[in-house]
């Protein structure tokens, strides 16, 4: 289905491409100016889509990393998540832009105090293991990180009566996750090692199957040529071979939170749901002569929770959000994103992309106000994932046939492939090139968009064959030490 409208939907997330690059990382590495200050509350990316693995059909996976721009030689701390913070993946079911499902995940962090015994005494050590670690082996870890993750149903006010999800196998509500791949020295496999991560869960008031559930470092998935995209589109070849570029995050790592769910149990009324995730933190860590905080607190609990992440289609606060509202928008929940319409109706992307280039010839789209994008960017696309809200959200629709890994093609609906994105996200979606395309026009009229042909790339090619095929999809992060061990002998 390549209809107009269709197309016109994927420029959601170009639609300010350009509009603040210095505050620019990735998909919201570091998006607004306030997230800048905790970054393990900064959700980075966020993927929803029905799952392709054989065997899984009926089954929607849910990948909401934080943690931006991990340096595999991290150590010695290696990223621990926050206990501190509260990091949520919400649904609109409804159409309302509400969150009527929400799962949370809360951490905590167990040391150890590994020792040895220097000069008579036992003196504890600086780093977070004490020796080799395998699978089934956790004796030398000096910092072990548990969490437990919650669904409630019904908005904030319902957060109190949140249930727990538990280990199919024995009941337990509390998980584990790995710690960081140190190195190859400290752990010689790391993919037989974080696979005993990968729990299957059974989640409250939900009948239609286990759940599955992975928390721990990935390989950052996203692809995106940072340096020459945010140097004012400073690409050595805009219409050139979509894999000739750099991409910027290829040496970088991420926290992903990795949840596979029965579709059943997530769309109740409406076989379209919306997702974004969010991170929040205890108002009294943070201040409070924040003005855009003011109205955040979380209702239903006597913790004074504030919300100051927030993340739904990608390339949205950090591109599509003007400076001074990102932090506001951070804050926001969908159901109030009217607010923020005039980035939409009137997007500084197209315009500066045409300024940029216009000695090429290279042509802004001429339709304004943007009317199809904000049929698209807030109430989802009719026929294909519209779900009634008026808000920015990914929207996902849980009856279409996910495509098998061997046949998606990268530009999701613009390429044929109705099973990507914006019909939710897949790993393999390359989100950057179908939105500098879109932007400009890909199907608009000739007289609407010049321009609207043209391949636009930023050279930092993805597709599915840079991911497994199978939960939890991405790949096991880059080693701190990528070296082989190699043992010197005492002279």
């Amino acid at each position: 289905m390549k209809s107009k409208v269709v197309v016109c939907a994927l420029a959601v997330g170009a639609l300010g491409l350009l509009s603040n690059p210095t505050m620019s990382k990735a998909s919201s590495h570091g998006e607004a100016p306030f997230i800048t200050n905790h970054p393990k509350a900064d959700g980075a990316d966020f993927y929803i889509f029905n799952s392709y693995e054989p065997g899984r059909q009926g089954y929607v996976t849910m990948i909401a990393d934080y943690v931006p721009l991990q340096d595999p030689n991290g150590g010695p701390n290696f990223y621990p998540d926050d206990p501190n913070v509260l990091y949520r993946i919400n649904i609109d079911n409804s159409g309302a832009g509400d969150n009527n499902l929400t799962f949370e995940f809360k951490f905590l962090r167990q040391e150890a105090d590994a020792a040895i015994p220097v000069g008579g005494k036992m003196v504890g050590i600086p780093l977070v293991n004490a020796g080799g670690i395998a699978a089934g082996d956790n004796s030398k870890i000096n910092v072990r990180e548990f969490y437990t993750a919650t669904v409630y149903r019904g908005g904030d006010s319902a957060r109190d009566g949140a249930k727990a999800l538990t280990v199919k196998q024995g009941g337990s509500p509390t998980f584990e996750r790995p710690v960081a791949n140190i190195g190859i020295k400290s752990i010689p496999d790391y993919d037989a090692y974080s696979k005993q991560f990968v729990y299957e869960v059974n989640i409250p008031d939900c009948n239609s199957g286990t759940g599955r559930l992975f928390v721990g470092q990935r390989k950052d998935p996203f692809a995106v040529n940072l340096g020459e995209i945010f140097d004012l589109v400073n690409l050595k070849d805009p219409l050139g071979k979509p894999d000739q570029g750099k991409n910027s995050l290829a040496g970088k790592n991420i926290t992903s939170i990795i949840l596979e769910a029965p579709a059943a149990c997530l769309a109740f009324s409406n076989h379209v749901i919306g997702a974004w995730t969010t991170a929040s933190m205890q108002r009294k860590r943070l201040g409070d002569d924040l003005d855009f905080l003011k109205a955040s607190k979380a209702k239903g609990s006597s913790e004074d929770w504030v919300q100051i992440s927030r993340l739904g289609m990608p390339l949205v606060n950090e591109l599509v959000i003007g400076l001074k509202d990102k932090n506001k928008f951070n804050s926001s929940e969908p159901k109030d994103d009217a607010q923020f319409i005039d980035y939409v109706t009137n997007p500084t992307a197209p315009a500066l992309i045409g300024l940029l280039f216009a000695a090429a010839g290279v042509k802004t789209p001429n339709v304004y106000p943007r009317a199809d994008l904000v049929q698209v960017y807030l109430t989802g696309i009719p026929g294909v994932n519209a779900n009634g809200a008026a808000a920015e959200m990914i929207r996902l629709n849980v009856t279409t046939p996910p495509t098998v890994a061997a046949k998606q093609d990268r530009l999701g609906v613009i390429g044929g492939d109705l099973a990507g994105f914006p019909n939710g996200r897949r790993p393999g979606d390359d989100v950057v090139d179908i939105t500098l395309r879109v932007a400009m026009g890909k199907l608009l009229t000739a007289s609407q968009a010049p321009s609207g042909q043209l391949p636009f790339t930023d050279g930092a090619y993805v597709d599915a064959t840079k991911f497994d095929n199978a939960f939890p999809y991405l790949k096991s992060p880059l080693a701190g030490d990528p070296q082989p061990l190699v043992v010197v002998p005492p002279k």
